[in-house]
């Protein structure tokens, strides 16, 4: 047992009247948080930026109309500017391509990658994942999901391709699994399900953009108490939470929305990481200063 002397309790007490009498933070006080900070994600070890670059706006359309030569500044940019974590799908078509090229000759130890597998019926899953890899021209992935799962049986559903994911992760061809959602009836197969390593989750402050109760896509507001509910049982069992949506896919274009929904996501809903689509730099410097000045304020 450790035992204080009576030096030692002086010596504390005496600090703690300075630190009082000065306005001085003890060392030990919340620290700063950046966009740029790496967070590990769960129990599986991978550590990502906490602001990630996404190319999926409105299914990649936006990244893809840049141009490759565009679109690699916009990366080099982001990624000199410590944006480290990228992520793509294969539904946003032409764009895994496009964001190999753009990474290619950056040490890939020095960012991370995430990649997402739209579900359907194959008879050689491990021959589409090393499709992707050349896509990437990447050894693994650190991590991959299935896509925007929708049906409440999920998991049974697609019971082959989560095996086979796991068979690729005992393999080092990737790191952590998981799956992205769309809707309530699949969210609500999240929490007890200790095969999702990742999570990814629509999150914002008031709904937009986020899960109702239909399996397929609605305008109407998600419901944002019970998603944020499967999200801190979901982040209790262990497993990482990316955020998408935050922006409200496009919707929020006042600075009160874009702050709400970072401090919402953060500090209510309990992300570790989220992802914006950019489509200039000057939108990825706005959302690391944006980010670092809400999630401090």
């Amino acid at each position: 047992m450790h035992h204080t002397s009576r030096r030692d309790f002086l010596k504390s007490g005496m600090a703690a009247a300075i630190l009082s009498t000065t306005g001085l933070k003890p060392a030990y006080a919340a620290a700063k948080r950046a966009a740029t900070d790496w967070v590990t994600l769960g129990r599986t070890g991978v550590k990502v930026t906490r602001l990630a670059f996404g190319t999926g706006t409105y299914g990649g359309r936006v990244q893809r109309e840049l141009g490759q030569e565009q679109f690699t500044k916009l990366v080099r940019h982001a990624y000199d500017n410590g944006i480290r974590f990228f992520e793509t799908a294969e539904s946003y078509h032409g764009m895994p391509e496009m964001l190999g090229i753009a990474l290619k000759g950056v040490p890939r130890d020095s960012y991370r990658l995430m990649h997402k597998f739209t579900p359907r019926p194959v008879d050689d899953s491990r021959a589409v994942i090393d499709g992707f890899r050349k896509q990437l021209d990447t050894d693994y992935f650190d991590i991959l999901l299935i896509h925007c799962v929708r049906s409440p049986t999920w998991p049974e559903d697609w019971k082959k391709l989560r095996d086979d994911f796991s068979e690729a992760k005992e393999k080092k061809i990737l790191v952590a699994h998981g799956a992205s959602v769309h809707g309530l009836p699949a969210l609500r197969a999240f929490p007890g399900n200790n095969w999702l390593d990742v999570a990814m989750i629509r999150m914002n402050h008031n709904g937009t953009r986020m899960d109702t109760p239909y399996q397929q896509e609605s305008r109407e507001r998600g419901d944002v108490n019970e998603v944020v509910g499967h999200v801190k049982k979901v982040r209790a069992q262990g497993a990482g939470i990316i955020s998408m949506k935050l922006c409200g896919e496009g919707q929020f274009t006042s600075f009160e929305d874009r702050d709400a929904a970072i401090k919402f996501a953060f500090d209510t809903a309990g992300v570790d990481t989220v992802t914006i689509g950019y489509k200039n730099t000057a939108e990825v410097d706005e959302a690391i200063e944006r980010m670092k000045r809400v999630l401090n304020a």
